[in-house]
């Protein structure tokens, strides 16, 4: 098949794309979708407050504390309280890890993204006290390949915790998942951890097969997941029906007011689809959790800053450790506080890792995080890089989107 051939399928590929977000049929679903979900006046429960810190790691920097702070090197911190607590029962507080987006090369032909991991997980180490556990939220490797890997699972290695996964499209897609199940577990799961319910899903795993058509070889369906806009693998990101009835299964017996947490590679709702910054089917995600008024979603794959609530539910993107992402030009969710624009000759900037912490004494949970900078937020829009098309606006939280 020419390479003229291709390209035109990938363009009409992109066109339809586009003509399906343009549609009255989309418009009007999803009009319809947010009068079904979006009650009036119904938000997360009323317990968020915003607060900042400076963070030196003192661990990692035993000796170089002086030198780090003159350089500008030290972390700002943005911290969501979140009320956890529990009537009649006394509740312990505790703390997790959360690092993705490492999208490890093998080491010959990229060692700036091994270093950043291997700095993420050092810093995890060194947490005093130390986390309950990890998670890995996914793309560990670039494309899938089983180098990339067994490297990200030799560089976790080193973080005692124990470690929970879930897969991200960069890991998948070479081999439909069979070494990433083999390695690192199945998703979705579940487990209960000092009165939270925890669930992990697979958001990546059931794009539409355009690739036997075009006769394209695993490599060659690697390479075309591995780009951001989908342009050939379209729509790609979604829950699907098994894992919509497990977590409904999974939460039938937890009582509606107590804290659940979810795990998932792509955000639970629609931030921006072109570049699957959603889940197709997230509207059916969101009728699942509807009766639940304390869900957090912490969410990887943007590679940015970002907090959006819809309905009983908050999300909380994460940062990546290989390099961040601009924001969508559609905009983002109005209250999220962009990240401030990375320097483009600092490959250590912008990037980190995140940390929650549940403490029932001050009936919270802090959200941290991680950055490699000295700020994270911008004062102003055209710092963030969300402020340089004269069209483009933070859209509403969400009843005006």
């Amino acid at each position: 098949m020419s390479d003229d051939h291709d390209h035109h399928h990938d363009h009409d590929d992109e066109e339809l794309i586009e003509r399906l977000l343009k549609s009255d049929g989309f418009k009007k679903t999803r009009r319809d979708m947010h009068q079904t979900l979006i009650a009036p006046g119904k938000k997360p429960v009323g317990n968020l407050s915003v607060s900042r810190r400076v963070f030196v790691h003192k661990a990692l920097l035993a000796g170089t504390v002086t030198a780090a702070a003159t350089a500008g090197w030290l972390p700002r911190i943005n911290t969501f309280d979140m009320a956890f607590a529990q009537e009649g029962a006394k509740m312990e507080t505790f703390r997790f890890a959360w690092i993705s987006d490492t999208h490890l090369y093998p080491k010959e032909v990229n060692t700036r993204f091994v270093d950043k991991a291997v700095r993420a997980v050092k810093e995890v180490q060194a947490m005093d006290p130390p986390a309950d556990f990890l998670i890995f939220g996914g793309d560990l490797a670039q494309l899938g390949d089983p180098v990339e890997l067994k490297l990200g699972a030799e560089i976790l290695k080193e973080i005692s915790a124990k470690k929970y996964f879930i897969p991200g499209e960069h890991d998948w897609y070479l081999d439909m998942g069979k070494l990433w199940n083999q390695m690192f577990g199945e998703t979705p799961w579940t487990f209960d951890h000092k009165g939270v319910r925890f669930i992990g899903l697979d958001t990546i795993s059931r794009a539409v097969d355009f690739w036997t058509v075009r006769g394209m070889t695993d490599e060659e369906r690697m390479g075309a997941m591995a780009t951001l806009d989908g342009g050939l693998g379209g729509a790609w990101a979604g829950v699907g029906v098994e894992q919509l009835d497990f977590m409904s299964k999974t939460l039938a017996d937890w009582p509606k007011d107590k804290p659940v947490v979810i795990f998932s590679h792509n955000p639970l709702y629609e931030y921006y689809p072109p570049w699957n910054f959603w889940v197709r089917d997230w509207q059916m995600v969101h009728e699942v959790l509807k009766p639940y008024t304390n869900v957090t979603n912490i969410h990887g794959h943007c590679h940015q800053v970002l907090y959006n609530e819809i309905g009983g539910m908050r999300s909380v993107g994460m940062l990546a450790t290989s390099w961040p992402w601009p924001y969508a030009p559609e905009g983002v969710p109005e209250l999220t506080t962009p990240m401030v624009r990375v320097d483009p000759g600092d490959h250590f900037d912008g990037v980190g890792w995140g940390k929650m912490t549940f403490d029932p004494e001050k009936v919270e949970v802090g959200h941290e995080y991680m950055m490699w900078r000295k700020d994270i937020f911008a004062d102003a829009t055209v710092d963030s890089g969300t402020g340089d098309n004269p069209t483009q606006i933070t859209w509403p939280r969400p009843e005006g989107r």
